[in-house]
C-alpha cells in the first residue's frame, strides 16, 4: 500500500461542508523536509495533536498549511498571546438584534466541522486560557461549556500548536497540556532546501542569484549563532518579501533593508546586517539583473 492511500481514505471519509471549503489553504510555499512531513502525516493519521517546536523560520506554520492542504481540511489559525482568554478560543454570549446568542470561537467551529486549528505560539498564552482545551485535546475530545450543549469533536479535527523556545514573553508548558501532544522538533532549513524553495516560487531567477540568496541566509545564521544579531533577524519570510518588492521595481539592497535590517532597532545590529547585504550584493541590482 502506498503512502497516499490512507490520506485519500481520510479525505473521502471526512467530507468538508461546502461553506468551509474556502478555508482549505493553498500554501504559497511547499514544505521541504520529507522526514518531518512523514512524521507529521503519521501523527495526523493516528489521531494525534501536534506540537511543532523550533526557531523562527524553521517552517512551523508552512508545515501546518501543507498538512491542511494534504488532508483537505479547513484551517483556522489562532494567534495566542498574554491577553487571550477562553472566550476568544471557545466563544461567548453576544447580542444580535437585541437577542442573546452564542458566538462560536475558532476552536469550536474547527471542532464541529473537522478542521485543523493552529495554536500559534502556544507558550505565550496564560495557563488559565489553555485549561479550557484540556478536554478538547485528550481522549475525551469534547468541549464542555457550562450552560450549553456538550460538543463532541469531529473525528477529523486536529490541533497543531507551535512554539519558539526561550523568546521573551514565553513560558514552559505545564505537563498536563504537554502530555496531550506529540512533539516534532523542527530543524533549521538547509541551504539546498532553501534554494529549491526560492526556485519554486521565483523560477525566473538566475541560478547564481538563487545560490547567493541561500548563502546570505547562511551568513545571517552565522551572525545569529555568534550573538551579533538576534535570532529573529534570520527571517526567511522577510527574504521572500524583499523579492516581491524587487519585482515591483525596487533595488535589491533597498528591499532587503525594508524587510530585514530595518526591523532591527539596535543601530549596531542594523548596520551589521546592512553591511552583510552590501558585501554579498555589491552593485545595485534590479529585477532585470536577477532574471533570465
Amino acid at each position: 500500500m502506498n503512502q497516499t492511500d490512507p490520506i485519500q481514505a481520510f479525505i473521502e471519509n471526512n467530507p468538508v461542508p461546502e461553506a468551509y471549503k474556502s478555508r482549505i489553504p493553498d500554501p504559497r510555499f511547499r514544505y521541504h523536509g520529507e522526514a518531518i512531513l512523514r512524521a507529521a502525516t503519521a501523527a495526523i493519521l493516528s489521531g494525534k495533536n501536534l506540537l511543532l517546536v523550533g526557531e523562527k523560520s524553521t517552517g512551523k506554520n508552512v508545515l501546518a498549511e501543507n498538512l491542511a492542504k494534504l488532508f483537505q481540511r479547513p484551517l483556522w489559525n489562532v494567534s495566542l498571546h498574554m491577553s487571550i482568554d477562553a472566550a476568544a478560543l471557545i466563544g461567548d454570549d453576544s447580542l444580535r438584534d437585541g437577542n442573546v446568542f452564542f458566538r462560536e470561537g475558532p476552536i469550536t467551529v474547527a471542532s464541529k466541522v473537522g478542521g485543523f486549528a493552529v495554536l500559534d505560539e502556544i507558550n505565550m498564552a496564560k495557563n488559565e486560557a489553555l485549561a479550557v482545551l484540556h478536554s478538547t485535546l485528550d481522549y475525551r475530545r469534547i468541549i464542555d461549556m457550562p450552560g450549553y450543549d456538550l460538543i463532541k469533536i469531529h473525528p477529523a479535527t486536529r490541533f497543531i500548536a507551535t512554539m519558539n523556545e526561550g523568546y521573551e514573553g514565553t513560558r514552559d508548558l505545564n505537563e498536563a497540556l504537554l502530555s496531550r501532544f506529540v512533539v516534532l522538533k523542527m530543524p533549521a532549513m538547509v541551504e539546498s532546501d532553501l534554494k529549491q524553495l526560492i526556485e519554486e516560487t521565483h523560477p525566473r531567477l538566475k541560478p547564481a542569484f538563487v545560490r547567493d540568496l541561500a548563502r546570505l541566509v547562511a551568513d545571517m545564521d552565522k551572525k545569529a549563532a555568534a550573538n551579533e544579531i538576534p535570532r529573529h533577524a534570520v527571517d526567511i519570510r522577510g527574504l521572500f518579501d524583499a523579492l516581491d518588492l524587487v519585482k515591483e521595481g525596487l533595488e535589491l539592497n533597498d528591499a532587503l533593508a525594508m524587510t530585514l535590517s530595518n526591523k532591527l532597532f539596535d543601530p549596531f545590529e542594523e548596520a551589521l546586517l546592512a553591511d552583510l547585504f552590501k558585501a554579498r550584493f555589491k552593485a545595485p541590482l534590479y529585477l532585470a539583473d536577477l532574471t533570465d
